[in-house]
């Protein structure tokens, strides 16, 4: 089975920052969605905040299993309605996969209820992220750690819930610690935010970084019955196993309130 994923960029920094375009010239949205298709099992198409909709149509989430979501310098400019649309897919079943600065986007810190702040430091300095859950499906090939030798310092405090599972801590040269990888369930959706992905850094060409993306969409595509966001009457009779009406209920069809 193909796992469908949409990889969403912001594609600002690669239209204004040169450094960023010759990192990436075809974008780090493009970047990482070809390296989720170097894997047989995964199709990946990137779209971007300048498309219509943001590139988030219904007809795209619907045929989408998994998204990515790269975000830094344009988290307002992301429209509400659309942010909406997202958390009602993740709710229903879709994986997200937030990276980077998205710790900030308005869908990652909706699905947190939560500041989603840190402490940050740019300065190209040694970071090594250490698995610390080595059984997990999203760690299997990477060893004991990942290092990048230039990255951008994320530490903690980090304001999100308490994750359901930590499956990196990073340490800085610096000497700052940080949580670069934490999963959560939001309805039947799987959450995974990882911490790389500095723009100005060639970060998403690393293979154990792009290993990791690749086992994360397998850990994060949905299983299962997807929830549907409604709330159907069941009338008694067509219980499974029918019920006798006793008294009168406080809602009936076609009266106000009634759903």
């Amino acid at each position: 089975m193909t796992i469908k994923v949409t990889v969403w960029g912001e594609n600002v920094h690669e239209q204004t920052n040169e450094v960023v375009a010759r990192i990436y010239p075809a974008g780090m949205h493009n970047c990482i969605a070809e390296a989720l298709n170097e894997d047989p099992h995964i199709e990946a198409r990137a779209v971007t905040l300048q498309e219509p909709e943001h590139g988030l149509t219904e007809e795209v989430l619907e045929n989408t299993d998994v998204l990515l979501w790269w975000g830094h310098a344009a988290h307002g400019d992301v429209r509400d309605e659309i942010v909406d649309r997202v958390q009602a897919r993740v709710l229903q079943g879709m994986g997200l996969l937030a990276l980077h600065s998205a710790h900030y986007a308005k869908i990652f810190k909706r699905l947190m209820g939560t500041t989603c702040s840190l402490k940050w430091r740019e300065a190209g300095e040694r970071e090594r992220l250490w698995v610390v859950n080595p059984g997990h499906p999203i760690v299997q090939g990477v060893g004991d750690y990942l290092e990048l030798p230039h990255a951008e310092m994320y530490g903690e405090p980090f304001a999100v819930p308490n994750p359901d599972e930590v499956i990196f801590i990073s340490g800085f040269e610096g000497g700052e610690v940080f949580r670069s990888g934490l999963t959560y369930k939001r309805g039947n959706g799987k959450i995974f935010y990882f911490r790389p992905g500095h723009e100005t850094y060639p970060i998403y060409y690393d293979d154990k970084v792009r290993l990791v993306l690749k086992n994360a969409v397998k850990w994060a595509q949905p299983e299962g019955a997807q929830w549907i966001d409604s709330c159907p009457n069941v009338p008694a009779d067509q219980a499974p196993n029918p019920v006798e009406i006793k008294g009168e209920g406080l809602h009936k069809p076609g009266e106000e309130g009634f759903k």
